[in-house]
C-alpha cells in the first residue's frame, strides 16, 4: 500500500507526486490517459499570470513563490532525465494596457520588476512588432517554458523515481470509502489503496468529488491556440496585447493564444477561432503572414472563481486532499501549489498561509 495516491497526471499532479516522493513517501499516480496530455500540454507556458496586478493576493502569493523556483526545477529535470524543458528568461512586453497606474502600483507594493517603457525601447528589443507602439509595460524577469517538454521531463522523472508508481490509461471510477475515510481509488481494472488520496484532476476534479457530496467550484474552460512555423529570431520575448499573446520557442516557432470558451467538456477546434487567432498574430506581428500555421489545437482549463485554486483537505472526509482550480495559471502556480499541499499533508510548516485556498467555507461558481 502506498502512502499517497495522486489522481491526475498533469503538471499539478506530477509535481505533487514528485514533491511527496522527495520527502521519502511512496506515491502512486493514477492518470486516465497519458501524463501531461490535457491542459498541461495545451497551454502556452508563460511563467507569470497575464496582467498579474488584476489578480487577488492569493494568486500573487503563489505566483511569486513559484516563479523563482523554475530555474532550479529546470536544472533538476535536466540532471534527472536528460530532457530540457526549454526555460527562456527573456521577459514580457504588455502592449495597449489601459490600467498602467494599477500595474505600477502593484509592482511597487510587491517589489516586482515591472516598468513602463517607450516605443524606442520596445522596437530596439523587438523590431518586427507592428508599427505604432508608443509605450508598453515591461517585465524583464518573466520566463516561458515549453510545456510539452516540461510534461515529458516530469513524466520521466517519475518513471526513474523508485518511490513513485505510475499508472496510466486507468480511468478512476470511484473512491474507496470506509465510513468517513477515503482509503484509495477504483479503476476499471484494479484498486489502489493508500493512507491519503490527492485529487489533482484539473477540469475533471469536481466530477471526482461530486459522488461524495462535495461541491468543488471548478469547471472546464475551453481554450484554443495556434503555432506558426517561423524562423529563429523573428521574435525573442513574450508579447501580450489585448488579452492575447505571442510566445517564441527556441527553434523559431511562435505560439499564439488563446480563446476563453465555456462550452463544458467539448474540446474541438473551430474555424472561427482559427481565423481570430491568425488575425491576432498578424496584428501583433505582421511578418507572420509569410509563415505557415503548423498546428491548431485546444484544451480544457480548470476554471475556478477568480482563478484562486483549492489546496488542502476536502471537507467531511479523512485522508482526502485537493489540489485543483489553477485555471489559466497551472504552470505558473504549480511549484508553490504542490509545495503547499505537501506541507499540509506532511504536517510541515506551510510556505504560504493556507487559509485562502481551503475548500471548506468557500462558495461560488466559475
Amino acid at each position: 500500500m502506498a502512502d499517497f495516491i495522486v489522481i491526475g497526471g498533469g503538471v499539478i499532479g506530477m509535481m505533487t507526486a514528485r514533491e511527496l516522493a522527495q520527502s521519502g513517501a511512496r506515491v502512486t499516480l493514477v492518470e486516465r490517459r497519458q501524463c501531461a496530455q490535457e491542459s498541461s500540454w495545451a497551454g502556452g507556458g508563460i511563467v507569470s499570470p497575464l496582467y498579474p496586478w488584476r489578480y487577488k493576493a492569493p494568486v500573487t502569493q503563489l505566483a511569486t513563490w513559484s516563479q523563482s523556483s523554475y530555474i532550479h526545477l529546470a536544472d533538476e529535470l535536466i540532471d534527472e532525465t536528460g530532457y530540457d524543458p526549454e526555460l527562456r528568461q527573456k521577459g514580457m512586453f504588455m502592449l495597449s494596457v489601459d490600467d498602467e497606474a494599477d500595474a505600477l502600483a502593484w509592482a511597487a507594493k510587491h517589489h516586482r520588476p515591472l516598468r513602463k517603457v517607450d516605443g524606442e525601447f520596445v522596437y530596439r528589443k523587438e523590431p518586427n512588432l507592428a508599427e505604432g507602439v508608443s509605450s508598453a509595460i515591461w517585465m524583464p524577469e518573466v520566463a516561458s517554458i515549453r510545456n510539452p517538454r516540461l510534461g515529458r521531463a516530469l513524466r520521466e522523472s517519475m518513471v526513474v523515481n523508485p518511490n513513485i508508481t505510475l499508472v496510466e490509461q486507468a480511468d478512476v471510477t470511484g473512491l474507496i470509502c470506509h465510513g468517513e475515510r477515503i482509503e484509495g481509488v477504483k479503476t476499471a481494472s484494479a484498486e489502489y489503496r493508500a493512507d491519503a488520496t490527492v485529487i489533482a484532476g484539473g477540469a475533471w476534479s469536481a466530477q471526482l468529488l461530486a459522488p461524495l457530496g462535495i461541491e468543488l467550484p471548478v469547471e472546464p474552460v475551453h481554450g484554443q491556440m495556434m503555432l506558426f512555423k517561423a524562423k529563429p529570431g523573428l521574435i525573442d520575448r513574450v508579447v501580450l496585447a489585448n488579452g492575447r499573446y505571442l510566445i517564441p520557442r527556441s527553434d523559431g516557432r511562435i505560439l499564439v493564444g488563446s480563446t476563453l470558451e465555456r462550452v463544458g467538456f467539448t474540446k474541438q477546434t473551430t474555424e472561427e477561432a482559427r481565423a481570430s487567432l491568425h488575425a491576432t498574430a498578424l496584428l501583433i506581428m505582421p511578418a507572420l503572414k509569410d509563415y505557415p500555421v503548423e498546428h491548431h489545437w485546444s484544451g480544457l482549463r480548470p476554471g475556478s472563481p477568480e482563478g484562486v485554486p483549492y489546496i488542502g483537505a476536502a471537507p467531511g472526509y479523512d485522508g482526502l486532499w485537493v489540489n485543483a482550480g489553477q485555471f489559466r495559471n497551472g504552470l505558473v502556480l504549480a511549484p508553490a501549489s504542490t509545495r503547499l499541499l505537501a506541507d499540509l499533508v506532511l504536517n510541515r510548516e506551510p510556505v504560504i498561509k493556507p487559509e485562502a485556498y481551503q475548500l471548506t467555507g468557500r462558495v461560488g461558481c466559475c
